[in-house]
């Protein structure tokens, strides 16, 4: 998502009296809603699971090193160290990728803000309304607590039903460090669904509103 192609800022208050009220207002519905599928869209969704993916990925690398390096001999040394390079190479691309997409979801709830703040909540309650996106929120968690789950489970399964006979600490380490990958996605997915709703209650309750709860 370049920089170019999100919406621009809202103009500085002291400039807003210059513009025509009705166009800005139609700018700021049709930028708000623009932001919040940057924000929570199914292709940012699809982002998320991507970058699981590719962690997923270089940890399996991480873990046939590991496995490796439990035969003890030069050859599973040599081996391993081959894996652990091809494991840290796909994991350190994938963490400057994942840097990039939070610097990008912190510039999109910024211009969220900025927009939301730039008139009085309840001047537009129709597209108010649908920037809280409830549909999509639960859609993210739901998806969010399905990795949750399978997450833990991976993780703590493979921990109970290891066997000192049957397998190997890197087989585990593996399976543990996959479970937290789903985990840890599944977390960051659902925090993301609540904290847009949570946002959106806030920005977008007037005062009228709040006097007649």
């Amino acid at each position: 998502m370049p920089r170019r192609h999100l919406p621009p800022p809202p103009p500085p208050a002291h400039l807003r009296a210059w513009h025509d009220a009705a166009v800005l207002q139609d700018d700021r519905a049709r930028f708000l809603t623009e932001l919040a599928r940057h924000s929570l869209g199914l292709t940012r969704l699809l982002l998320l699971w991507s970058a699981a993916a590719v962690f997923a990925f270089g940890w399996s690398f991480l873990g046939m090193a590991l496995m490796s390096f439990e035969q003890g001999d030069g050859l599973g040394l040599l081996i391993g160290g081959a894996f652990a390079a091809l494991g840290f190479g796909v994991l350190v691309p994938a963490g400057f990728w994942f840097a990039w997409g939070a610097r990008r979801d912190r510039e999109v709830r910024q211009l969220l803000c900025a927009w939301a703040d730039s008139e009085p909540a309840g001047n537009d309650p129709a597209a108010e309304a649908r920037l809280r996106a409830p549909g999509r929120s639960l859609g993210w968690l739901l998806s969010s607590f399905g990795l949750c789950a399978a997450g833990l489970w991976v993780s703590f399964g493979s921990a109970a039903s290891a066997r000192p006979d049957g397998d190997t600490y890197g087989e585990v380490a593996y399976y543990i460090g996959l479970g937290m990958i789903l985990w840890i996605t599944g977390l960051l997915g659902a925090g993301k669904a609540a904290a847009h709703y949570r946002w959106a209650l806030r920005a977008f309750t007037g005062p009228g509103r709040r006097a007649s709860r």
